[in-house]
């Protein structure tokens, strides 16, 4: 940020990540140009709005509390799951005290869980109701949840990139995403062709969990590889650049949404929260 009296509140700060996220138009995602048959952009803004009262609260009411009052808030303002992931690495990084910095504070965050985190947080991805998670034998969320959260997403960790987060200190959002987006500011380019690269180079290294879960690995390696293609074709004020984007969400998109990038997105989201808890992001938010 700009100067030390622009600090926004940890509740601020999740919103409008939230709301930066879904703003950028990424390949494959709803934004305010391109809509989903069942979800619209104001979908999103509605949800990245009813986080914040939860995520405020996270580091005196703890996580599991803070995901699941987040994700009650969002159902009363919209029919279907919008943020589960979203929500998931924000509060846990929302939980850090304001004195710590987020990558030794993570830590001790998610050493602190308890059984009633566990309770919590399975109770509000059963409210959420995912698309994609299918079945396993153990720990499955249709099974009672486990004494301890940390094991259920070492469960996970191989197949959702999300709960590898849990396992591995947050390390792709903490030391992938947000070096990205601070890169492409160092760059020279606007916050939203930050939020893109940023995205693209997400899905080149790591083939999204969403995808994987609708459309099978394959699926998800080839939109991997598609994307490494549009980052070698240039920076993104180059017309090849350009044009590469465009076809690769015209892929995306070519089948209904069951190709959408939306793990991807998720951890852009908890990146842009932890940048902007840090105040290292570069206002206007172009």
């Amino acid at each position: 940020m700009n100067s030390p009296d622009s600090r926004l509140s940890i509740g601020q700060c999740a919103s409008l990540a939230c709301l930066l996220e879904a703003t950028a138009p990424k390949p494959g995602n709803v934004h305010r140009g391109a809509d989903f048959e069942d979800l619209c952009f104001n979908d999103f803004v509605a949800s990245a709005v009813a986080i914040g009262p939860a995520m405020e609260g996270a580091s005196q009411q703890g996580v599991g509390v803070a995901v699941l009052e987040a994700i009650r808030a969002t159902r009363e303002l919209v029919p279907t799951n919008t943020n589960l992931g979203c929500v998931l690495l924000i509060a846990p990084l929302a939980a850090v005290p304001s004195d710590l910095p987020l990558d030794c504070g993570i830590r001790a965050v998610l050493g602190s869980l308890t059984p009633r985190d566990a309770e919590r947080v399975y109770e509000a991805i059963r409210i959420a109701a995912p698309g994609g998670l299918g079945r396993v034998e153990d720990l499955d969320i249709a099974n009672q949840p486990p004494d301890n959260l940390i094991e259920a997403m070492q469960f996970a960790a191989q197949r959702d990139l999300v709960a590898r987060q849990y396992t591995n200190g947050f390390a792709e959002v903490l030391n992938r995403v947000v070096p990205w987006l601070l890169e492409g500011q160092a760059s020279g380019w606007t916050l939203t062709k930050s939020i893109i690269r940023a995205h693209l180079r997400l899905m080149a290294e790591f083939p999204d969990s969403l995808i994987a879960r609708k459309c099978g690995i394959q699926v998800a390696q080839e939109a991997a590889k598609r994307a490494r293609y549009v980052l070698t074709s240039g920076d993104p004020s180059d017309p090849t650049y350009e044009q590469a984007l465009r076809d690769l969400d015209f892929w995306l998109r070519s089948d209904g949404q069951r190709r959408n990038p939306g793990t991807s997105a998720d951890l852009i989201a908890a990146g842009l929260f932890a940048a902007l808890r840090d105040r290292q992001l570069i206002s206007p938010f172009r």
